[in-house]
């Protein structure tokens, strides 16, 4: 399947913890493309942090926020696009992900919970954070796996290499 005009080259999607953002960071220089990631397209629309959506106004309506984010992104940015870890359970956003070319970048519980922080401050991760976290690895990545062309291992791995080896797929992947 090909790029729809105007769209990103790539999607990168996987669960918190896989390097998403800054694989993307990285993945766009190496390129020579913008990198938009849209969590932080929230953020600033929002001007507050997704944490502080969730409280103030919990997660549908953070949800729907993020299904706009998404569609945005996908119209008209034509770099790297880097989603939130729980866009892909819209169905909407997957019909549109179809379209695309996406790669999972996948990561296991113990890389997962090491970058992301037992003390974090992620809103899905109230509670145990290794259980959390185990939990949306298990119940998310058939979801990713779905919407994903590609998929790339990230454990025990540098951001470098990771974007490396996404940047080698595009190469051998049609536009």
């Amino acid at each position: 399947m090909s790029q729809p005009s105007g769209g990103p080259r790539v999607v990168l999607v996987g669960t918190m913890g896989a390097g998403k953002t800054t694989v993307a960071g990285l993945l766009g220089e190496l390129l020579g493309l913008e990198v938009r990631d849209t969590d932080l397209d929230i953020v600033a629309a929002e001007g507050r942090e997704i944490s502080d959506i969730f409280v103030d106004d919990g997660e549908a309506h953070f949800r729907a926020l993020e299904r706009a984010a998404v569609a945005s992104a996908l119209a008209d940015h034509p770099g790297v696009l880097a989603l939130g870890g729980g866009a892909v359970l819209d169905p909407t956003t997957r019909a549109l992900l179809a379209e695309h070319p996406v790669v999972f970048l996948r990561v296991g519980l113990t890389d997962a919970v090491r970058r992301v922080g037992l003390g974090s401050s992620r809103p899905m991760l109230l509670g145990n954070v290794r259980a959390r976290v185990k939990q949306l690895i298990d119940e998310r990545t058939p979801v990713y796996e779905s919407v994903a062309r590609h998929s790339v291992d990230t454990d025990g791995r540098t951001p470098a290499e990771v974007a490396a080896e996404v940047a080698a797929l595009l190469q051998e992947a049609p536009r």
